[in-house]
């Protein structure tokens, strides 16, 4: 029984280990931040605009045209109700908003800086092919010129070859490439 704890809590980092170790805060936490990305996409839809224009309508209408004792919250008193409703429904939907752009902003902060790592590592890969195929070429011409004005040069096997070897090189020095 110690020994797998002792597995689990060294497999997971603190506070992950498994559907035993997860902690309230944590999972409360980021449950709320997509409760209030889905609250303020719900808000950004013509559907919750129609929603609530017919809500409001339907609201006025009631306290307009019914008789007194039907009316709750009446228009001599500016439908106070209605504005109360609506001020608390602003109150909590502009946090929440929010809310939901900084989380996206933080995505989004993450995925620029992957994005800018993964241009650097290109960049690099680019300016090492680049030295490669230039040495390569000056090879090409010293081994050309070595051999006479009658020789033929390098063949496609050794320049293939010489280029595997390259490849070789190249997933040898970065072990995140997967190999084919």
């Amino acid at each position: 029984m110690m020994a797998k704890q002792r597995s689990r809590s060294l497999d997971a980092p603190r506070g992950r280990g498994g559907m035993l170790g997860r902690t309230g805060p944590a999972q409360s936490s980021d449950r709320f931040g997509r409760f209030s990305e889905a609250f303020a996409r719900a808000m950004g839809t013509s559907g919750f605009l129609i929603g609530m224009t017919v809500f409001v309508a339907v609201w006025l209408w009631w306290n307009i045209a019914m008789p007194k004792d039907w009316q709750f919250d009446p228009a001599a008193t500016n439908f106070t109700l209605l504005t109360l409703i609506l001020s608390l429904q602003a109150s909590y939907a502009a946090p929440l908003i929010l809310l939901a752009q900084n989380r996206q902003d933080d995505r989004d902060r993450v995925q620029i800086e992957q994005d800018r790592q993964r241009a650097e590592r290109n960049l690099a890969d680019t300016e090492y092919l680049a030295r490669e195929i230039v040495a390569l070429r000056m090879a090409i011409e010293e081994h050309g010129t070595a051999a006479g004005p009658h020789a033929q040069g390098v063949t496609r096997d050794v320049l293939r070859a010489e280029l595997r070897a390259l490849l070789a090189e190249l997933r040898e020095e970065d072990p995140a490439e997967p190999t084919p």
